[in-house]
């Protein structure tokens, strides 16, 4: 049986007999559509090629961030900016060797005037009197300055509840397709933002991968959200998460095989997601631990740890494996009090690192009820129970090597060993080779 944590999120099931187009929809505001270029750190896009996402010099790179969320809830803000300022959160997700943050977001934030519910004025003078949109601005561009990437997340429909479906009776395909292609339009020439994950835990039994039906097929449902957002802007990736369950209609009939929300991949082996712009589509998958659902067969099996790499390789695994697509674990956490969340969570990074899977942890914040996060509540301190574990695992974007990876190999080429120097030699000229397990070495 599939489930998701409980904490934030509930289930909204939508009338499978909603026309697609026919919702209320939301008229994005002035302010949406302009692009809002701002001077960054960084210059180059991405792309893929098989299994790997690429660099603009074309070379291999993995995303391992975490998941700052607040923009989805009804504060219409990233959490955390109610006790410390937006600056030193991020100037804190850089000293941690975080380089990608995934915003969850809803479509609540492109309502006229939205504003964000309890800033900190006296921390964030900056962001007094801004719309939520507006916020992000400043977010992305300070985090551009400084070198961390953004990976937007079309978390929710609006700030009450998460939906099965990308649309429901509120807010139309139309709706939520237009609010992507704003942001693109708005973030456009900005590399900093890398892509946008286009909605959040599809799930049965109204999604379905690859049953052909319009109202509830997401494959198909990405194909026409990615390939409009890309219309936008062609450098952004397209994140497309799973579904829970796959097997006939895609529901949790007689043959289905299910997993976590948005954590089933599956059938992407027969139905891949097809785009007009190539080498733009990464999958995403979603795993927890035995904090969020202690039920899953996986940890109750009395062959658990076991268990685990052959789960992972039949549900989203073997797209990198075989070197069909890239894949993101978009979301992963746990509280680590269960002894079996202890193995889970290592087995589940290193299986990340040996495939060449990017991730980014659930969450930057304290306040997810059941996995809590990397920081404690006072969002300055990290959280050492939780970020001693990933720490390892952390890669640098750019080549060098973050505290706590696997230090790099030097070869000393020349002199030669047990060479000679000299009488009298003060300098010499050392040549050397070096590569790293953990990424590229510059």
């Amino acid at each position: 049986m599939q489930k998701h944590r409980n904490f934030k999120f509930l289930t909204v099931l939508a009338s499978l007999g909603l026309a697609l187009g026919a919702c209320n929809q939301i008229t994005p505001r002035e302010d949406t559509l302009q692009p809002v270029v701002q001077p960054a750190a960084v210059t180059d896009y991405f792309s893929t090629s098989g299994s790997k996402i690429l660099n603009s010099s074309g070379q291999t790179v993995r995303f391992t961030g975490a998941n700052w969320f607040g923009f989805e809830t009804a504060n219409y803000m990233p959490h955390g900016i109610w006790s410390v300022s937006y600056k030193s959160l991020l100037d804190k997700v850089k000293s941690m060797g975080l380089t990608v943050l995934r915003f969850p977001y809803s479509d609540d934030i492109f309502t006229p005037g939205r504003t964000p519910s309890g800033l900190n004025q006296a921390e964030n003078p900056d962001l007094v009197g801004l719309t939520s949109l507006q916020v992000m601005d400043k977010i992305i561009g300070y985090a551009g300055q400084i070198g961390v990437r953004i990976l937007l997340d079309r978390h929710r429909p609006d700030a009450n509840s998460q939906s099965s479906l990308w649309y429901t009776s509120s807010v139309s395909e139309a709706t939520w397709i237009n609010n992507m292609k704003a942001l693109a339009n708005r973030y456009k020439g900005n590399a900093t933002v890398v892509g946008i994950d286009l909605h959040n835990e599809p799930h049965a039994p109204e999604a379905c991968w690859g049953c052909g039906d319009l109202a509830r097929d997401w494959r198909l449902a990405a194909e026409r959200a990615g390939n409009a957002v890309l219309s936008v802007e062609p450098n952004w990736l397209i994140v497309v998460e799973g579904v829970s369950c796959w097997g006939p209609g895609g529901t949790t009939g007689t043959g289905a095989d299910c997993n976590w929300w948005g954590g089933n991949l599956q059938g992407a082996r027969a139905a891949p997601v097809r785009l007009n712009t190539a080498n733009k589509l990464v999958y995403s998958s979603h795993d927890y631990g035995m904090s969020v659902f202690n039920q899953q067969p996986w940890f109750t099996s009395p062959n658990f740890p076991n268990t685990l790499v052959p789960h992972w390789d039949k549900n989203w695994g073997y797209l990198v494996k075989e070197n069909i697509a890239p894949v993101l674990i978009g979301e992963f956490g746990s509280t680590l009090q269960d002894p079996k969340d202890s193995v889970w969570l290592p087995r589940l990074l290193q299986y990340a690192k040996d495939i060449g899977a990017s991730w980014t942890y659930w969450s930057l914040n304290p306040n997810s009820g059941d996995t809590k996060g990397l920081l404690l509540d006072d969002w300055k301190t990290i959280d050492t129970v939780r970020y001693d574990v990933i720490k390892p695992f952390l890669v640098p974007l750019s080549g060098t090597i973050t505290p706590g990876n696997t230090p790099p190999t030097v070869n000393i080429t020349s002199p030669a060993n047990g060479a000679t120097l000299p009488t009298g030699t003060t300098s010499v000229t050392v040549n050397a080779t070096a590569s790293d397990s953990d990424g590229t070495v510059s």
